[in-house]
């Protein structure tokens, strides 16, 4: 009998040039990267030519603040070009051992710095409104102000050092997860519905579900996740790092929380947060009653997780190549006009995008956006999954978000913070949902597009507010000083499985394991992010399609914003005020329209 070839993944060395990113934006290749980071090695030093100094005059001060700005500028450039670097094989040596000598020189650079923040909260009340009033300190006015606030945060200047010292400890249980999840563990192969042999990774897992043979489906699921029962221990132990680190950090800064500590850079009200949860737990009746009607399309006695992700209708095309692809998502984007389309195309087609999956390649997609280099983005780009179509379209919303607004502000202001940034990935998909429905030929495609749309909406609103009350609840555990372990973890998790699946879905016990592989849980309360940013997403989108010209003006004046202003001021500008529940429902509304006409025409 003939031996059954494996799809196994490629060696980093044998991914073909042009489906690679050009990173030589930033570094023309690992040497110069080298002689960078040795001459910014070099200039830690010169700050201690600031410290004890910063009382002397809005000069002094502003002589400061454009040396640490430069700094920071380098040290973005070198960390996004290590951290690119490793993510092209997380098993490559020679990039680990980049990104951990940036990480170490990043904690001496942030311990040579520590004392500004300090130094400057310590000195007199008239003296720092006389620093915000004047010309020489325009250009950190801003800075400045975030600053003063934090004041009741923010330690002694010893402190702040001990503090700065511990950043590279702080993020070891990110770096141990990732080592593993990505790096370490293997989940053999699996024969997909053509029979085909071929290698269960991360991305495969992903169309595996959207399989219509439903043993492939379960067969996915269980293999999947018994690398991560086998491994659940370590796992829950590294979360549990993680948070620890969490409280001791919100502790430390005279926080009541650590929600509370993660919000109040971005001026968040806890209400935000608390109404989210809130609202959505109004409407998870709507959300148990898709998942009825999932059950019932799909023709099954009881619904399983591993049952939520196939498609109720087949797409009309299962093969999208990349090139295709691109097209789609620009077409899909021309509401924004020709000069966000054109800067966009010509980045994809110029080295922006890492595009296919290899051996030892980060899980994911991302967008990693820098001042001086291009917007790149991380792809694992399947064709026969139209998710990764809206998820080109999704990352590309952050790298145009980059783009706009490193051209518009200086540097100190030019980063977006998240809760701005994934309503401009979110838009984007928006703006390709709407074209490809108002371009579907038959009832089928047009059930197709609102399954998928009522999809997107499932995973980012409803199941990030799950994972946002898992962290809030995780997080209040390790608060009280109750122990975090494997048990607690899952049991959590379990619980609130039963309240957002509801009575028709069947719970396997595996699945209660998930929350040990969620990676943005090592970045606390980040989540919620994509729930309010869809809602409002949602919004704006409308507001573009019906209002043309005056709304897109607004929007790209959002996206050129950067964080020159708080994410409420910037999204209220834009059209949408998120202090208000009306997002939040118009999106959810919405869902239930869309359940409501899947309902007629699929039954």
């Amino acid at each position: 009998m003939a031996k059954t070839r494996v799809q196994e993944l490629p060696p980093r060395s044998k991914v073909p040039k042009e489906d690679r990113w050009d990173l030589s934006s930033l570094y023309p290749d690992d040497a110069a990267w080298n002689t960078s980071l040795r001459e910014w090695q070099k200039q830690i030093a010169k700050y201690d030519r600031f410290r004890g100094t910063l009382g002397q005059g809005a000069e002094q001060l502003a002589n400061c603040l454009k040396f640490h700005f430069r700094m920071e500028r380098l040290a973005e450039r070198l960390g996004t070009y290590a951290y690119l670097r490793l993510s092209e094989d997380t098993t490559d040596s020679k990039a680990v051992e980049m990104h951990g000598r940036f990480l170490q020189l990043l904690t001496r650079a942030e311990e040579a710095a520590s004392f500004i923040r300090p130094e400057i909260l310590a000195l007199p009340q008239e003296v720092l409104d006389s620093y915000l009033a004047d010309r020489r300190l325009a250009a950190f006015r801003v800075f400045l102000g975030r600053l003063v606030r934090m004041k009741p945060h923010t330690l002694s200047a010893a402190e702040e050092r001990l503090l700065a010292m511990q950043t590279q400890l702080a993020a070891m249980p990110h770096e141990i997860f990732t080592q593993l999840d990505c790096g370490d563990l293997r989940f053999g192969t699996i024969r997909d519905h053509r029979g085909r042999l071929v290698e269960l990774t991360h991305s495969s897992y992903q169309s595996l579900l959207l399989s219509p043979d439903r043993e492939v489906r379960r067969q996915a699921f269980h293999q999947f996740y018994e690398q991560y029962q086998a491994h659940q221990h370590t796992l829950a132990a590294t979360l549990a790092g993680s948070i620890y680190t969490d409280v001791y950090y919100a502790r430390a800064r005279n926080f009541p929380s650590c929600l509370e500590m993660a919000l109040f850079p971005d001026r968040i009200p806890v209400q935000v947060y608390e109404n989210l949860i809130a609202t959505v737990r109004r409407f998870l009746p709507v959300l148990q009653r898709y998942y009825a009607l999932r059950r019932r399309v799909l023709g099954l006695e009881e619904l399983r997780f591993y049952d939520t992700y196939v498609p109720l209708v087949q797409p009309p095309k299962v093969n999208i190549p990349w090139e295709e692809a691109v097209r789609v998502v620009l077409e899909a984007l021309e509401p924004l006009g020709d000069e966000y389309c054109h800067e966009l195309e010509k980045g994809i087609r110029s080295g922006w995008c890492d595009k296919y999956e290899n051996r030892g390649k980060r899980s994911g997609a991302f967008s990693a956006g820098s001042y001086d280099g291009w917007p790149y983005i991380l792809m694992n780009y399947r064709p026969d999954n139209i998710d990764q179509v809206f998820t080109l379209a999704h990352e590309a919303g952050h790298s145009m978000h980059s783009l706009l607004s490193a051209r518009k502000q200086p540097f100190q202001y030019f980063r977006p913070v998240i809760f701005a940034a994934e309503i401009a990935s979110t838009f984007n998909e928006e703006l390709l949902f709407h074209h490809l429905l108002a371009r579907a030929r038959t009832k089928r495609e047009r059930a197709f597009l609102i399954d998928r749309q009522l999809e997107g909406i499932r995973a980012t609103i409803f199941r990030q507010t799950m994972f946002a009350e898992f962290e809030k609840r995780i997080h209040e555990v390790a608060e009280r000083g109750e122990a975090l372990s494997v048990d607690v973890f899952r049991k959590i998790y379990r619980e609130l499985l039963d309240t957002y699946l509801g009575p028709e879905v069947v719970i396997d016990d595996l699945l209660s394991l998930e929350c040990l592989r969620i990676p943005h849980f090592y970045h606390a309360f980040y989540v919620y992010k994509y729930a309010t940013g869809l809602s409002a997403a949602m919004v704006l989108a409308q507001q573009v399609l019906r209002e043309g010209e005056p709304a897109r003006k607004r929007y790209l004046a959002f996206l050129s914003a950067g964080c020159s202003k708080d994410p409420l001021d910037l999204v209220r500008d834009a059209g949408v005020d998120m202090e208000k529940p009306d997002a939040i429902e118009g999106a959810l509304q919405q869902f239930e329209s869309l359940v409501s006409q899947l309902e007629e025409i699929l039954e």
